[in-house]
């Protein structure tokens, strides 16, 4: 018989991982280069030879039994493939945890301990090997390494429990050691690799480096999120002068430009916010940061100017910068979710905002374009779908309309606000309940049948006011009726059924309602009035105060038409009710009103009211003096 060499004497699987080993650090090498290589096609495809000549090498390597002089060899290149397969797709998958197991699992087969280990997770795998990893000083460099990935992976998917834990173990600290990721991370050190150890794309202290800025950042944000302010500071200050590319620094800055504004201190803010700016090309979140930074030193017109920067720069697809095929920060980053002072949203959130803030500065010309601008953008299809923004809360799309049309007749474009109320009542009213209506379906979570009626008496408001400002009082007339009347069926039953519904600080319904009816009638009895029918306007005037007893516009305009009408002795009595009002805060001034209604609010409110009271004050007093 032919004599055979077995597979574990010495000669065959020396020249074997020699060989193998030859074979990692080429592939490193090649690599590297790659990543110098300008193209971005071309490096995409020498990364995935590259890619492929790792998967051949382990599979080579994992088709021998498992043995102690191998595994520094094949941990390496599972570190590698992970590695350069991270940074290829830009992310972890599962795929990574299942070669990591993989490799831990290898490690229990060479000491003959895997046994029943294999429906072991992770975390149990981990705590085996480095038990006995003590008695191995010869795999700890590879270990590390692969720990280090593992770190990396348990920080992109927010299992720091896990992680806490894998940090401890490294540290060789006992049960309740501390828990801070970022005192464990500090405390980490890595063994040095022996020089003659096979190449690696990124080694241990590198992962380290790349895992403490993460974390402070990710911890930073969290800190930030929850107002503890201080603390934030110190996480983000951490960061920043961790490993940072651009565009990691430019979400550092801007995070911080956020938390120093919150703390009171607006000119450190606006220097990290500059320095964000000129930092790189991702200008989203520093501009939006800016413009709330503006607002809160009040000027408006640099918040403005941010705000139009902002949608700009929205507008634009970001060219993102050529990858390295290293784990980088940016990877183990979590998307911004809106809560984050990271995340700037959309273009039409930004042109929304930018609209809304017009209109309220008293920019009605600039805000009527930008809202045009707007609903042009969603009509168009160019965004699937408007979303508000959800701190402050934002407006849905059919308040979006509304607001639009009370820009343009704020802006004395009138016609064009009749013609956006018209698309608006197209796609609502067939949304209609059957009359009447109330409140009890708030009770099944649907918030646009509950709000609908809302939208439509809202529409037949702003129509009767493009009327007015056009010069028809009888269409006027017509439209107020028409909204008075939808408002008037609605039977609000409950008010903690309406305030089930909205559980933020957006308008109840039932509110809302109020303040409709309120803007509804003093509206039409200020047409009656300018059509010389102060009877059919003192009826008006009556019924606002009846619905908002206390509010200064309804009193005041039934105190004018009572006057007009001569009749003193109500005039008088009504007078002195009303100067023995305290003035008290609404009931609902913790509630915003939607902007569309706040805007139709203010055409009620009569610009000269204390000068009159005052006039009427006057005459009341010398009449009692004769």
């Amino acid at each position: 018989t032919m004599s055979q060499t077995p597979l574990d004497s010495p000669s065959p699987r020396a020249s074997c991982l020699d060989l193998w080993r030859e074979k990692n650090d080429l592939l490193v090498r090649q690599a590297k280069v790659t990543q110098d290589s300008g193209l971005l096609l071309r490096q995409q495809h020498l990364a995935q030879d590259a890619l492929q000549g790792f998967r051949e090498l382990l599979h080579s390597l994992r088709g021998l039994p498992a043995a102690i002089s191998a595994l520094p060899l094949e941990l390496t290149v599972i570190c590698n493939f992970i590695t350069l397969k991270v940074s290829h797709t830009q992310g972890f998958t599962e795929d990574q945890a299942q070669d990591i197991q993989q490799g831990l699992e290898r490690v229990l087969e060479a000491q003959e301990q895997l046994g029943p280990r294999l429906e072991c997770g992770l975390r149990e795998l981990w705590d085996s090997v480095l038990h006995i990893s003590s008695l191995l000083p010869e795999l700890l460099p590879a270990l590390h390494h692969l720990a280090g990935l593992q770190a990396a992976l348990w920080l992109s998917t927010d299992r720091l429990g896990d992680l806490a834990l894998l940090l401890q173990s490294l540290n060789g600290s006992q049960s309740g050691a501390s828990e801070d990721l970022l005192l464990l991370l500090k405390t980490w050190s890595p063994p040095v690799e022996e020089s003659d150890a096979p190449l690696t794309l990124q080694d241990a202290r590198g992962l380290r480096d790349v895992l403490l800025t993460a974390s402070a950042l990710c911890q930073g944000l969290q800190e930030l999120i929850t107002g503890t302010l201080p603390r934030a500071l110190s996480s983000l200050q951490e960061a920043a002068s961790g490993l940072c590319s651009r565009p990691v620094l430019v979400q550092v800055y801007t995070a911080l430009g956020t938390c120093l504004r919150k703390m009171g201190n607006p000119q450190r803010a606006l220097l990290y916010l500059v320095a964000a700016l000129k930092g790189g090309s991702v200008w989203g979140p520093p501009l939006l940061e800016a413009s709330r930074l503006y607002r809160q030193l009040g000027d408006t017109a640099a918040e403005l100017e941010s705000l139009e920067l902002l949608v700009d720069a929205l507008s634009v697809t970001q060219n993102s910068e050529t990858p390295q095929l290293l784990i980088e920060v940016e990877l183990l980053l979590p998307q911004p979710n809106p809560d984050s002072p990271l995340y700037c949203g959309t273009q039409s959130q930004a042109k929304h905002l930018l609209a809304s803030r017009c209109l309220q500065t008293g920019r009605a010309e600039d805000a009527a374009e930008h809202y045009l601008d707007l609903l042009a953008l969603l009509l168009d299809g160019l965004e699937p779908r408007f979303s508000p923004l959800p701190c402050p809360p934002g407006p849905c799309m059919p308040e979006v309309f509304l607001e639009a049309a009370a820009a343009l007749i704020q802006a004395n474009r009138a016609q064009d606000a009749l013609t956006v109320c018209e698309e608006l009542l197209i796609r609502t009213s067939s949304l209609l309940p059957k009359m009447p209506w109330s409140w009890e379906d708030a009770r099944n979570g649907a918030k646009e049948p509950i709000n609908c009626p809302l939208w439509v008496s809202a529409t037949y408001l702003l129509q009767g006011q493009a009327w007015v400002k056009m010069g028809d009082q009888k269409e006027a007339v017509s439209e107020f009726s028409r909204c008075l009347e939808l408002l008037f069926r609605a039977t609000p039953e409950d008010r903690e059924q309406g305030a089930a519904s909205n559980s933020d600080q957006r308008c109840r319904p039932d509110v809302a309602l109020q303040q409709l009816r309120l803007a509804a009638l003093i509206s039409r009895g200020l047409v009656w009035v300018a059509s010389g029918q102060d009877t059919k306007a003192l009826q008006d005037f009556l019924l606002s105060v009846q619905i908002c007893p206390g509010n200064r516009d309804a009193s005041f305009h039934l105190l004018q038409t009572l006057r007009r009408l001569d009749r003193r002795n109500e005039a008088t009595a009504f007078w002195w009710r009303l100067e023995a009002q305290t003035e008290l805060p609404p009931e609902d001034a913790t509630w915003s009103l939607p902007l569309y209604l706040e805007t139709c609010l203010s055409w009620i409110h009569p610009l000269d009211q204390e000068t009159l009271l005052e006039e009427f004050r006057t005459s009341l007093l010398e009449t009692s003096d004769l």
